[in-house]
């Protein structure tokens, strides 16, 4: 299979899920209505470990640009592929994004609170200080690439270290979700924020611009240092 292919359908599963997930929860008359935070969080570790069973051989499964980036720096991945790669990853976050709106349109059509419209598409901080929502992107992103890289030089077989990354985004969520909603990926947070913008979607508020670059640079930051560390001792 191609790898760009590979990134586009994968990360378009990964947002189908993830996203999913949130608005089952959020939206009006779901099944899953109120269903709580851990819900989420349970629901994005799946959202991201499933594609990355199918896709992990073909790929590497990094659906993330931010770590795509990060194992450029370290050696581990060919630069010439990584334009491709973060092109493949946002198309794919569109994709996933659009799907589900298409899916829960009559549940979108029912909630009138715009803000709980966007959170389905897009994080946000609980407490607006973007330099602490800076910070905690890349601090989650952090953990989340240093133990990518890990978990990769351990002695576990392949499926196991595939494992141990749905473990990685379910200890963020419940550890380090309370603060902006961990996107600790910026085509997680940007693709699906773009689809929102352009989506015919019933009574939606403006797409909150000026918060988008802190889900982009937070976890490109923090991946970068990820990966200086991870080069340092490993």
């Amino acid at each position: 299979m191609n790898v760009y292919l590979a990134e586009i359908i994968g990360t378009a599963i990964l947002i189908l899920l993830g996203n999913g997930v949130v608005v089952n929860v959020l939206l009006s008359k779901t099944k899953g209505h109120s269903a709580g935070t851990l819900f989420i969080t349970i629901g994005w570790a799946l959202a991201v470990l499933i594609p990355a069973l199918i896709f992990g051989e073909f790929s590497g499964a990094h659906f993330n640009p931010a770590l795509t980036i990060a194992l450029a720096v370290m050696g581990n991945f060919e630069w010439a592929l990584v334009p491709g790669y973060i092109a493949s990853q946002f198309t794919g976050a569109i994709i996933g994004a659009v799907l589900v709106w298409l899916y829960y349109k009559d549940h979108f059509d029912a909630t009138e609170d715009k803000d709980l419209k966007l959170a389905c598409f897009s994080t946000g901080p609980n407490i607006r200080n973007l330099s602490m929502n800076f910070i905690s992107e890349l601090i989650g992103t952090f953990i989340l690439v240093f133990a990518i890289v890990g978990i990769g030089n351990t002695m576990f077989a392949d499926g196991l270290q595939t494992f141990g990354v749905g473990g990685i985004i379910l200890v963020i969520g419940i550890s380090l979700g309370g603060t902006t909603g961990y996107a600790i990926n910026p085509c997680r947070d940007l693709g699906p924020r773009i689809a929102y913008a352009f989506l015919p979607i019933k009574d939606k508020r403006n797409p909150d611009w000026g918060y988008a670059l802190i889900p982009v640079l937070g976890p490109i930051a923090g991946a970068l240092a990820a990966a200086f560390l991870a080069m340092a001792i490993f």
